[in-house]
């Protein structure tokens, strides 16, 4: 069985390239994390074929999670009603193999534990084999965004003897399925060691497939690999204009203007107009000009050129957002916006 897994850059086609592989004979499973990409995944498979085919299984992972691994054998036993996305409590600590340590008390599991629960209770045979029942090929986008249980529980099935592909850009690692006490908490510090955890369980990394990007002019990539520090390099060597404005008059009209996607680091559903979050942007690919919001220690940080020095989560959903735009790429202060943002 063929096994990789593709590192790629922002705008290389990650999605683009599933979507491309996918057929109408074999048995597809595909898992993504964030409902963006899988609203962006349903979208290109049904422009791909003129509909949705039935040999296509497309989740969200904690759907996947509780609706194909869990539900079929635990969940009678277990009379649970559904995931809940809370914390569990720091105390009292359960022993691995007491139910209290994964189920409320009101019998809702923790999503955080979830792929915990069903390896304690030896179930990720059975997983695999149910998997090799019902598909042939098992794709996995935004691979990076698997962190604590949940990396160790895809690494432990993606042993199915099935075909399988796992694509991501480590740079993008803006958000985590779940985190767990000390459970993979240092995954993503380091790139190499990182690209060493899938070869240990038999995938090959490929690096050079998707190194270009198709999205983002020279420009913008230049921009990225200089002031934030990851390297990303154009496919073609187009242009577009990387500025900073921070005119009054100039940040209300692209403010609105509703053909300029709005990005800001939090909160953009207090303004009134085209926008979306940094890290919520990742997957999706309908900008063209996009406007980078910086709060005020961000514009410190621009006046320095110092992106790269910023908090890697931080640096990661800039980059995210700057890696939006196949036009143009305009950042502007927060503080002249404030006037427009709802309480």
């Amino acid at each position: 069985m063929d096994k990789s897994v593709i590192f790629a850059v922002a705008g290389a086609g990650k999605t683009s390239l599933l979507v491309a592989n996918l057929d109408e004979e074999r048995r597809f499973l595909i898992i993504t994390y964030t409902e963006s990409n899988h609203g962006n995944l349903r979208r290109k498979i049904i422009q791909r074929f003129g509909y949705f085919p039935t040999n296509i299984t497309l989740y969200t992972y904690f759907s996947f999670l509780h609706g194909f691994c869990y539900r079929p054998f635990l969940r009678s036993k277990k009379n649970t009603k559904g995931v809940i996305f809370k914390l569990p409590p720091t105390f009292p600590r359960y022993a691995l193999t007491d139910d209290r340590r994964y189920i409320t008390s009101n019998r809702w599991l923790y999503a955080n534990r979830l792929a915990k629960f069903i390896e304690q209770s030896n179930l990720v045979g059975d997983v695999v084999t149910r998997m090799e029942k019902y598909f042939d090929v098992f794709y996995v986008d935004e691979v990076q965004d698997f962190a604590g249980h949940d990396f160790n529980f895809l690494m432990a099935i993606s042993a199915a003897k099935l075909n399988v592909t796992f694509v991501g850009d480590f740079f993008q690692h803006t958000f985590d399925t779940s985190r767990d006490g000390n459970v993979n908490a240092s995954l993503h510090d380091d790139y190499t060691t990182y690209q060493a955890k899938f070869n240990v369980a038999g995938l090959t990394v490929d690096t050079h497939s998707l190194k270009k990007s198709r999205r983002c002019s020279k420009d913008v990539c230049d921009f990225i690999t200089e002031k934030i520090g990851i390297a990303i390099e154009a496919l073609e060597d187009r242009k577009s204009i990387v500025r900073y404005e921070d005119d009054p008059a100039a940040v209300l009209a692209i403010y609105d203007d509703p053909g300029t996607v709005k990005l800001f680091y939090k909160e953009h559903h207090k303004y009134a107009c085209y926008s979306q979050n940094w890290g919520a942007a990742k997957g999706v690919d309908l900008y063209q000009n996009v406007c980078v919001v910086l709060n005020p220690g961000n514009v410190k940080a621009w006046q320095r050129g110092s992106f790269h020095e910023i908090n890697a989560e931080t640096r990661n959903k800039l980059y995210v957002a700057c890696s939006r735009a196949r036009g143009n790429l305009t950042f502007v202060p927060e503080s002249l916006l404030k006037a427009h943002k709802r309480s």
